[in-house]
């Protein structure tokens, strides 16, 4: 089943002639505004294998490239992600980069430029990246639990796409495409959204997605009544703080 996308500007287009540059690509934007789905959709419209990796702060270059096992009695080196990627010609996503530890952002930087070389010190390999190989990687410049800056000299090494949550005619359509609901429930959730984004006394970490919008849609569309399901889908993820909480629930209360 092909993955629903509905483009926002021209992301494909850049996407596409990036991936055809041989451009390392960076994915700009807030949590579950689409980043992950535009680039599955991406990896299927190329006809492309999609390898991902979520990053977080345990993620290591020997993680990445691979290591040494022990399998059959015998000691065997195994591929990881990135060496896979660069071999086969996969696009590879590393999702959440700035979450990963230095040593693991320094391995990429050759991958980057003009060589798209991958050195493994524990093989003494180098290896030269197939043609349709792509490196994406994804970007939070507003995570609040993070202090993780990604460093000038790698923000440097990619082109750019900045996703932002899409326009509120648009919003309405995804999650309508997406869950099957009514468009006029799908309008009444990105009201809920619109109204608790503008909430910026609240101070949360993060503002209502379009990835939870889509959540509460689901709840509705298998027969959960929309204020619970607003409730567990919307309000309960964004905080645990009981003053928050209120305001968040008085807003599904009043839009639905």
């Amino acid at each position: 089943m092909a993955t629903f996308y509905l483009p926002v500007g021209k992301e494909e287009t850049v996407f596409q002639h990036a991936w055809e540059a041989r451009l390392p690509l960076m994915v700009k934007g807030p949590t579950g505004c689409g980043k992950t789905r535009f680039i599955q959709h991406m990896a299927e419209k190329l006809g492309r294998t999609l390898i991902t990796v979520s990053c977080n702060e345990d993620t290591s270059a020997t993680d990445l490239l691979g290591r040494h096992l022990l399998l059959g009695g015998e000691t065997k080196w195994v591929d990881g992600p990135v060496t896979r990627a660069v071999r086969t010609g996969a696009l590879l996503y590393l999702d959440e980069i700035a979450e990963a530890r230095p040593d693991a952002l320094v391995v990429i930087h050759s991958l980057t430029d003009h060589r798209r070389e991958l050195f493994l010190d524990r093989t003494g390999e180098t290896l030269q990246a197939a043609d349709s190989f792509m490196l994406i990687v994804s970007y939070n410049p507003g995570y609040q639990r993070s202090m993780r800056e990604l460093k000038p000299s790698t923000r440097q090494r990619f082109i750019a796409l900045n996703f932002g949550y899409p326009p509120e005619a648009l919003e309405v359509e995804i999650i309508a495409g997406e869950t099957g609901v009514e468009k006029a429930t799908a309008k009444r959730l990105v009201q809920i959204g619109r109204q608790i984004r503008n909430l910026t006394e609240l101070s949360l970490m993060e503002s209502v997605s379009t990835r939870l919008l889509v959540a509460a849609a689901r709840l509705i569309a298998r027969g959960v009544p929309p204020r619970l399901a607003c409730q567990a889908a919307i309000a309960e993820p964004l905080t645990d703080e009981p003053d928050a909480l209120a305001a968040l629930t008085q807003v599904v209360e009043i839009t639905i």
